[in-house]
């Protein structure tokens, strides 16, 4: 049976037209005319008897079905894109693992040791793209994910890595010669605040039993590693995992003013589909990646480990 898809030329003159909000920019993208791009669009309303764009004079708006139907082709030709370029890349023997990761875990933590497993098995290519938030595996190319445990995980097969520690960290140099600060020292300085993670400085304060400050004022970011590099510049204290500071702290680019860490917030863990078994290849990552983890947690910068 014929499939209900239309041409992939007309989905990426949507897609381009959607992403610039004008056909002449998506002509331009495209490397063809505007009159083409009008062709493509008219062709893709006329296939789904849907009304994609609100032409106003030369200006083009989606509709609100528009909108939710960018999202999908969006996400569909990046996916296309992606496994296409992995068949072009193949070659013989090869296999390839396919992960969704936190940015800041992957960049601090995971791709400093994806070497020694590429020399254990060298025949294992692993990709390694963004993924903030939980999602669905089945509307996805990924085979597992490297994430935080959380609720929306359910259904999914979890193997725990270990705890998240946070700890205070700063630039030397925001110190003026100190090395360490009471609690009430710190207290003045600005914390840098963390967008998805605005109780954390509360919850840190809290635990020390003190009341004495607003705790979610300061700079804010959206990721750990723009925290890190803002705490590198001086431009506050950072409450953040230990494991992401580990350079820093060796260089001294960064000190810990107050080591009175937190754990137990967050859960780091590897996630994959549970209805389907496990390939090989998913099977040695996680077995390294675990392995990987108990090292972590009874090395000497993670100090305490898991509780």
């Amino acid at each position: 049976m014929r499939r209900k898809i239309p041409s992939i030329t007309a989905l990426m003159a949507f897609e381009a037209a959607a992403r610039y909000q004008s056909f002449s920019r998506a002509a331009d993208a495209l490397s063809l005319t505007e009159g083409a791009i009008s062709r493509q669009i008219a062709g893709l309303e006329e296939f789904l008897d849907l009304l994609l764009f609100h032409r106003v004079k030369k200006r083009v708006q989606l509709t609100d079905i528009g909108k939710a139907y960018f999202a999908h082709v969006r996400e569909d030709l990046n996916r296309l894109e992606r496994n296409t370029l992995s068949a072009m890349a193949y070659q013989d023997g090869q296999q390839i693992l396919e992960l969704a990761v936190i940015p800041t875990f992957a960049t601090k933590w995971l791709i400093p040791r994806l070497s020694e497993f590429s020399r254990l098995h060298p025949e294992i290519v692993v990709n390694l793209s963004e993924r903030a938030l939980p999602f669905l595996f089945g509307d996805s190319v990924f085979d597992a994910a490297v994430h935080y445990e959380h609720p929306a995980w359910a259904g999914n097969a979890q193997e725990l890595l270990f705890e998240e520690e946070l700890v205070p960290v700063c630039s030397p140099q925001l110190l003026g010669g100190k090395t360490a600060l009471s609690i009430d020292e710190l207290a003045a300085y600005p914390l840098l605040q963390k967008n998805t993670r605005e109780d954390v400085w509360r919850h840190w304060f809290d635990m020390q039993g003190f009341q004495g400050r607003n705790p979610v004022g300061g700079p804010r970011h959206d990721l750990f590693s723009m925290i890190i590099q803002a705490a590198c510049y001086g431009r506050g204290i950072a409450l953040v995992p230990r494991l992401y500071v580990e350079d820093e702290l060796r260089s001294g680019a960064l000190l810990i003013p107050l080591d009175r860490p937190i754990r137990g917030l967050k859960k780091y863990c590897v996630v994959y589909p549970e209805h389907e078994e496990a390939s090989p290849t998913l099977k040695l990552f996680i077995a390294w990646l675990m392995q990987a983890a108990r090292e972590q947690s009874h090395g000497p910068a993670m100090r305490a480990g898991i509780n």
